[in-house]
């Protein structure tokens, strides 16, 4: 079928909406109508794949078609799409799909396993359509029943993207991977779209204590109006020594890093208490380094991949979360004609809003 889609055909280059070729589905595929999708920081390391490649993988919309033996998602249906798994490697079969062994391969590629092309363009050239499994900034995405998570009819389907990663990674890392509780004191370093989500679920688990860090005051105070008790800017001094003194004297017991920038990652680690943990769900490429006594003293830092969710359980509680008033993502989006990606773009790495979403035919 003939769709649209934002090709990217150089690393440092503009995106180009224009028409291109989709294949029908294959068995384990579907084809998904995009009401919107989501502009994702993960979508800037996507700049690196071989091109023309379509990026985009926090997409929402309505089945269109399926492929051969699906039966787990019928035409019609609103789904979301979410990162791609195996389903049957010992990660997947413990209900950590984030951990797949396949992971890079199924998502992170943005090319088919097989090497079959599933998409053309204008002159009959390949372009790379598997970005996390569905290369979602285009009218039409195919995806795999692995990836694909239905939602309630009744939601705002166009808003419910970022559900499919940035904002689950944020939520699952505190709910899930971290399991921040009752009365539990968490520091969040970085407030965008992530971090943000971060923020609204310890709200939601109850946390006493939600310190908010970042360098951009306005996010800050967003950061305050969803739940944060205290809002610190980084490039204040003593900022560790601020965070122990909110939380007592001792410090606090979860730290959640999204900026992966090596000096904000020692930060999260010192201003833990000594059986504190932090959760790091940053991409960057620069080394860390921490303070050995400090992990030798019983804290702990692990890395999170999707807020170690099952999304086709997890997205369903959020969806459910903000029916009910208690987590409000919606607040975080700003919506762009799928035309003016690049400007979306542009905006958010100017800092101007937290998360854009795309909106194809807008």
């Amino acid at each position: 079928m003939r769709v649209e889609a934002a090709v990217l055909r150089a690393a440092d280059g503009p995106y180009t909406v224009e028409p291109v070729e989709l294949s029908d589905p294959g068995p384990g595929e579907v084809v998904v109508r995009i009401a919107g999708v989501g502009y994702c920081h993960t979508d800037m390391v996507g700049r690196g794949m071989p091109g023309p490649v379509i990026l985009g993988h926090e997409g929402s919309g309505v089945v269109e078609a399926v492929g051969p033996g699906v039966t787990e998602v019928e035409v019609g249906a609103h789904v979301v799409l979410s990162i791609d798994s195996c389903g049957t490697c010992r990660n997947c079969r413990d209900a950590r799909p984030g951990n797949c062994a396949q992971m890079v391969e199924l998502n992170m590629l943005g090319m088919p396993l097989d090497g079959v092309p599933r998409v053309k363009d204008g002159q009959g050239e390949q372009v790379n359509n598997r970005w996390f499994g569905q290369s979602s900034f285009a009218s039409h995405a195919l995806a795999t029943v692995r990836n694909v998570v239905p939602v309630d009819q009744e939601a705002p389907l166009e808003l419910l993207g970022p559900l499919g990663c940035g904002v689950q990674t944020g939520a699952g890392s505190v709910l899930i991977s971290l399991g921040v509780g009752v009365g539990d004191s968490i520091a969040v370093f970085g407030t965008g779209a992530v971090g943000l989500a971060g923020v609204m679920a310890a709200r939601v688990a109850g946390a006493a204590t939600i310190v908010a860090v970042d360098l951009n005051d306005a996010r800050l105070e967003l950061a305050r109006e969803l739940g944060a008790t205290h809002v610190l800017n980084g490039a204040e001094d003593g900022l560790v020594e601020k965070i122990k003194e909110i939380s007592g004297g001792e410090g606090v017991q979860y730290s959640f890093d999204t900026t992966a920038v090596p000096s904000v990652v020692s930060a999260a680690v010192a201003c833990l208490r000594t059986t504190g943990v932090c959760g790091l769900v940053g991409v960057g490429g620069e080394e860390y380094r921490f303070d050995p006594t400090l992990l030798l003293m019983g804290r702990t830092v692990k890395g999170i991949i999707e807020g170690d969710a099952v999304p086709q359980t997890f997205i369903p509680r959020l969806g459910e979360l903000w029916r009910q008033g208690r987590f409000p993502f919606d607040r975080l989006i700003t919506t762009y004609p799928l035309a003016e990606i690049n400007r979306a773009e542009e905006d958010v790495n100017a800092g101007k809003v937290v998360k854009p979403v795309l909106l194809p035919g807008g």
